[in-house]
């Protein structure tokens, strides 16, 4: 059975008992307590004339006041936290970094619970992950058939375990908005993230959105590419020829087989929600966006940042 504090009516019992004069053992079996505990509660009181349960309670009241913990919330810790939460990360991630680092830190929960009580600053629990499944509207645009399939892709770079191989895919405007579409890449290994504004969503766009990124990076960056099969990856055998890459296409319906992709996506949309216009995006707050999301520390990547781990890799290159 747990342990419960001694309440009034049993403190005025024991005043009774205590008077009659009986032993701390027959009044904690009048109680059914331990004897410890009256014994315990009886020193508490010793050098008072005689047990007074109403002077007892009120004793008990006032340690119980006292001996509530101060917590560990101050401005300073609650300042540095704010500002890693304006910088997108997640209460687990700034509570993981800063164990790697060797920094004082609370336990993410411990964040959370900060959070909702009102102790940092509102308007943050915005930027928090969103949890959950959501439902998308039915592929309308066109396909096409070819290409190679992603059965046939090596199965290295399935188990992430060589450098160089991205996922593909776009992120578009809003309905009866503008044709302006964003081109995202991502590396599979570090899980740095990129992504270009596009005027359109054509294949000719693509392939100049693909060799901008190409060429920011040295040789051996790009070896293959995982695409889904819409209708701007048709210029997939020049980027073939152009780039010296292997590109492979995902099953139909199976989002998942590029799920580092779908997941950044989901990050690039909570700064650019669904309905946005990314003709009237600009490549600066583009840019902004991609910044706070490579710097983000990753639990797949050992609360590394894509941007450490991607950079790390690039220096393995000969």
């Amino acid at each position: 059975m747990n342990y419960t504090h001694l309440s009034i009516i049993e403190r005025s019992k024991l005043e009774i008992l205590h008077q009659q004069g009986k032993s701390a053992r027959a009044i904690a079996r009048e109680l059914g307590r331990h004897h410890s505990t009256i014994s315990r509660e009886l020193e508490r009181h010793e050098g008072q004339e005689t047990y007074g349960a109403q002077r007892a309670q009120e004793s008990y009241t006032q340690r119980r006041k006292t001996s509530v913990p101060e917590g560990k919330w101050t401005p300073e810790l609650a300042r540095v936290i704010e500002e890693k939460l304006q910088a997108t990360w997640s209460p687990e991630q700034i509570t993981q970094r800063f164990r790697q680092e060797k920094q004082a830190i609370v336990c993410f929960k411990t964040i959370y619970r900060w959070l909702y009580a009102g102790l940092l600053s509102k308007g943050i629990l915005t930027v928090l992950r969103h949890k959950g499944k959501r439902q998308k509207p039915a592929e309308t645009r066109g396909k096409f058939t070819v290409g190679k399939s992603i059965s046939q892709r090596p199965k290295e770079v399935r188990s992430r375990e060589t450098f160089g191989h991205w996922e593909l895919d776009t992120v578009v405007s809003g309905r009866g908005k503008s044709k302006g579409c964003v081109a995202t890449f991502i590396e599979r290994k570090t899980r740095l993230y990129k992504a270009i504004r596009m005027p359109d969503r054509t294949a000719l766009s693509m392939e100049i959105a693909f060799g901008v990124v190409a060429s920011e990076y040295p040789i051996g960056a790009f070896q293959t590419a995982t695409a889904d099969r819409g209708k701007e990856f048709a210029c997939y055998t020049n980027l073939e020829a152009t780039h010296s890459i292997q590109v492979y296409f995902a099953d139909p319906y199976s989002s998942w087989q590029r799920g580092s992709n779908e997941n950044a996506n989901g990050l690039l949309r909570e700064f650019f929600p669904k309905g946005t216009d990314f003709a009237q995006v600009t490549d600066e707050a583009l840019h902004h966006a991609l910044d706070l999301i490579n710097h983000r520390p990753r639990k797949c990547l050992g609360w590394r940042t894509a941007r450490e781990s991607f950079s790390e890799e690039l220096s393995h290159l000969p």
